[in-house]
This record gives structure tokens, sequence and C-alpha cells, in this order.
């Protein structure tokens, strides 16, 4: 089940985001770290009404934020649509035990038809550019890379914009 995300469960859902950070350090992908996600960042999408959780037998296994908010970083980008009316996707983590189960194709579908049904024109987010996993699951998904934005906290190499137009 996905649901909205409540207060109480920031330290489940960082949990979450820390195991994966952990993961992926430990295959030299360095996409999280200390700073990000960070339990401010998930305070303000619950107070947004942003953040979401996929529940399985009553455990929170993975988040989404589905959020209309464009961040400063991606001013620059050259979408494929106007900057009005996107969805944008942030902090899209599945526990690590759980990965590799379709977790993440359902959180995403899950974005996708929220996006759809509200009338948004387009899904946009970004990923690191060395996360081959995730460049290659968006991509198959229909998404189009549109251009790179950097993070220099997480890392000097590059992340890169996808948008799905709907």
């Amino acid at each position: 089940m996905i649901r909205l995300a409540k207060i109480l469960e920031i330290p489940n859902i960082l949990n979450i985001t820390q195991a994966c950070a952990k993961n992926m350090i430990d295959q030299g992908i360095y996409q999280w770290n200390e700073y990000y996600p960070s339990k401010e960042a998930f305070e303000k999408d619950i107070a947004r009404k942003e953040l979401y959780v996929l529940e399985k037998n009553d455990e929170i296994i993975g988040t989404i934020v589905v959020s209309t908010l464009m961040d400063g970083e991606y001013i620059p980008i050259n979408w494929l649509t106007p900057n009005k009316n996107n969805i944008y996707i942030h902090r899209l983590a599945v526990h690590p035990k759980e990965q590799k189960k379709g977790y993440a194709q359902d959180l995403m579908d899950f974005a996708e038809d929220y996006a759809r049904k509200s009338g948004f024109i387009s899904v946009r987010l970004d990923t690191f550019s060395k996360n081959g996993r995730n460049n290659n699951f968006y991509q198959v998904r229909g998404y189009q890379a549109v251009g790179d934005i950097y993070f220099p906290k997480q890392s000097e190499f590059p992340f890169h914009c996808y948008e799905l137009i709907l």
C-alpha cells in the first residue's frame, strides 16, 4: 500500500535512506551521504503533503516524494515542456533487503498515475550519473535525458535530469 507519510515515521524513512546510501557507497556509487537525504528535507516534504511511503506487512519498505515544487537547481535545464504543471520526483528509495522485487516500479507507477490523473504534463527527476542501474531504470520507463546539474555536497560528478512527457 502506498500512502502519505506521517511525521512520526521519519526515523523509519531515514533508516531506509541511510541503508540505501550505505548500499550504494559499498558499490562505489556516491549518490547519497550523511547530508542527503536529511530529516529536514523529509519534514518539509510531509508539511507539503508530498512524501509517500510503501508499506508491506505493516512495515515501511520504500518512499518517494511527488512534488510540484521546482528546485532552483533545475532552472538552467532545457526541459522538454514548459516550466509549469510538472511533477518532480525526489528521494525514491526501497530498503536494500527489498530491492529487485519491483517496488521501485510500483512507486514510480503510483507517481506517474498521480501526475496523469491530476492533469500534469510531465514528470521530472534527476539521478546520479554514476548510478547506471538508476539511469537504465528511468530510460526503460521512457524518460528522456535533458541535461546535468551538480550537488557539490554529494559528489563532484553530475546528476542527469530526466523528463517523461505524459
